[in-house]
């Protein structure tokens, strides 16, 4: 037998996706029998699969022990890198600068090294987060960027601050702004950008169309041109959609592709001029809150921006 208590970055579950979570050994079918057969109650009671669990409720799960994952005394993360650039942290928030290169969450070519991993193990350090306290909940990221984008990324410490910038994050309450180097001078020097953009899974590309069709999916980007030098423009761009290499298709497509881009740009040319990274970064954030943020509330109509973004000073001198 073994009991669960509910905390606070337990509650708003539904009861079988914490069961999933708290017992990753308890097949799916046998767990939905075991609550029906009050093998699992909830306070004492058979319990409704998909009641939202509240602080201080407790789980009493009479099973067999082979059900219950022992917990590793090493954890994979901390296998992570130490080197972590905090951009700002608070008692609920992490926006961490993530270097490109760096994946954000783990896959099947990375796993222990990723910006979530060195967060967490930053964390655990500083004994802000301890998996043998926890049931459920591990400090997670609320949006991501690629691989080889750099730039402003948000972590949560605790499940309320995560629930509510991913609803912030959908509902177009936080604005990010991105800086990027493109071939040539756009003729308008600032535009609103749309069209169609379809992704091919297997060749891990977009492509942009002109009409919609059952399989594509609206885009609108917004560019301003900062700078112009040399065959080079320095652009910020606004996205009003969030969606797969939005930023390289769609500039790519008018004939602006990325500096460094081995995906939709020149990039045999741009190695010759010595540049091998796409120039890229997610440089600023502001939390532009219309309804009510609950415990980020505090946040709302701060602004945070990158140090430094290497291209900009590097090839226009441009400094944030």
């Amino acid at each position: 037998m073994k009991e669960f208590i509910i905390s606070q970055n337990d509650a708003g579950q539904r009861l079988d996706k914490f069961i999933q979570k708290a017992m990753p050994a308890l097949p799916k079918a046998l767990m939905y029998k075991f609550i029906r057969t009050k093998h699992i109650k909830l306070n004492g009671k058979k319990g409704d699969i998909s009641v939202k669990l509240q602080i201080g409720d407790k789980i009493t799960a009479y099973i067999s022990d082979e059900f219950f994952v022992n917990k590793k005394p090493r954890y994979d993360f901390l296998s992570a890198s130490d080197s972590l650039n905090i951009v700002y942290e608070d008692e609920n928030i992490i926006l961490a600068d993530k270097p490109q290169g760096i994946l954000s969450h783990p896959d099947e070519t990375e796993y222990n090294d990723t910006l979530i991993t060195r967060i967490q193990k930053y964390l655990y350090n500083k004994g802000e987060y301890d998996p043998e306290a926890e049931n459920s909940f591990k400090p997670s990221l609320a949006n991501r960027i690629d691989r080889n984008t750099g730039g402003i990324v948000i972590a949560a410490k605790n499940a309320e601050a995560l629930r509510i910038l991913c609803d912030k994050i959908k509902s177009r309450e936080i604005d990010k702004r991105y800086l990027t180097v493109v071939h040539g001078t756009p003729k308008e020097k600032e535009a609103l950008l749309e069209g169609f953009l379809e992704k091919n899974s297997d060749k891990n590309k977009v492509y942009l169309q002109k009409n919609k069709t059952e399989n594509n999916l609206s885009i609108k980007t917004y560019y301003r041109t900062l700078k112009s030098k040399g065959g080079l423009s320095l652009l910020e761009i606004e996205l009003f959609t969030g969606r797969t290499h939005q930023i390289r298709a769609h500039l790519s497509s008018i004939g602006h592709p990325l500096l460094g881009d081995g995906k939709y740009g020149r990039l045999k040319e741009d190695k010759k001029l010595g540049f091998t990274k796409q120039a890229l970064y997610s440089y600023k954030l502001t939390f532009s809150f219309e309804s009510d943020a609950g415990i980020l509330s505090y946040l709302n109509g701060k602004t945070f921006t990158v140090k430094k973004v290497w291209f900009a000073e590097q090839l226009f001198g441009y400094t944030l």
